[in-house]
């Protein structure tokens, strides 16, 4: 190999995939691999062109798509765009919420939910995941929540969603041990993005809430919880609590303190 050669390969950067990643987690943990010398392919269902010079700042090469995973189409776009690189790290972010009584959500409101954080979450794994698997190496970032430790009374799809990501996590980190690829699941609780207005929460309790937590101190846990390869971090002192009591509380007496939080302000109970 000509000394040519040699420079070239040694200036390829790693490639990182982040989902989600116009605002919130998915941008703040897409500037910190741009930062650590990653090359980005980011998509978001909203337009990246504000986010992309940030991560243009940091020295990254940068592909975005503007797609909606809640779809085959979308999930095989985004793939496409890879167009067979390999991929170091998947930041698998993407997620909806859906807030109120279920009887009162629209039910391709609650499909969307189920097929963005579920259905386009796993297809997306499912792809990148064995081509990871095939050359022995990489990491997988889930952004899964407390909220998947818990029912979500006027939250009760995006929860029941939260847990399938969770759980899945835990299990998919099982099968891959020795594979080479590690995966980790990050369950920050509220944290001040636009979750909550996109979600119709903004006159609840938790929407109304000025404790949420920061998203670039959340996107910084997981990031590094990712780089250790440990398998689940919970983001914040008072998250980490609730996730502990969670799980020796009763599940009526969870709902019902979820309700507190959820429970839009005027609702007939």
């Amino acid at each position: 190999m000509s000394d040519d050669q040699l420079t070239t390969a040694d200036a390829v950067r790693p490639l990182a995939v982040v989902t989600g990643a116009s605002t919130g987690i998915g941008y703040e943990l897409a500037k910190l691999l741009a930062r650590d010398g990653f090359d980005l392919v980011v998509a978001a269902d909203r337009p990246l062109a504000e986010a992309k010079p940030a991560f243009e700042a940091h020295g990254a090469q940068v592909e975005t798509l503007q797609a909606d995973l809640s779809t085959e189409d979308g999930v095989q776009s985004l793939y496409d765009l890879v167009a067979g690189r390999a991929v170091d790290v998947l930041a698998a972010n993407a997620g909806h919420g859906l807030g109120r009584g279920f009887l009162d959500q629209a039910f391709d409101d609650i499909l969307h939910v189920i097929n963005t954080n579920i259905t386009g979450t796993t297809r997306l794994l499912h792809l990148i995941g064995r081509d990871m698997r095939a050359r022995g190496r990489g990491q997988i970032l889930l952004t899964g929540s407390i909220a998947g430790l818990m029912p979500g009374s006027f939250a009760a799809v995006y929860n029941a969603s939260k847990a399938y990501v969770d759980s899945f996590s835990f299990a998919l980190r099982n099968e891959l041990k020795d594979s080479g690829v590690s995966v980790t699941v990050l369950m920050p609780g509220p944290t001040d993005t636009e979750f909550f207005h996109r979600a119709g929460q903004d006159d609840t309790a938790v929407g109304q809430s000025k404790s949420k937590m920061d998203p670039a101190r959340v996107a910084e846990i997981g990031y590094q919880a990712m780089k250790r390869g440990d398998g689940d971090v919970v983001a914040g002192l008072g998250n980490k609590v609730q996730a502990a009591m969670a799980a020796v509380t009763p599940q009526s007496v969870l709902a019902e303190m979820h309700r507190k939080q959820a429970e839009p302000k005027g609702s007939i109970r």
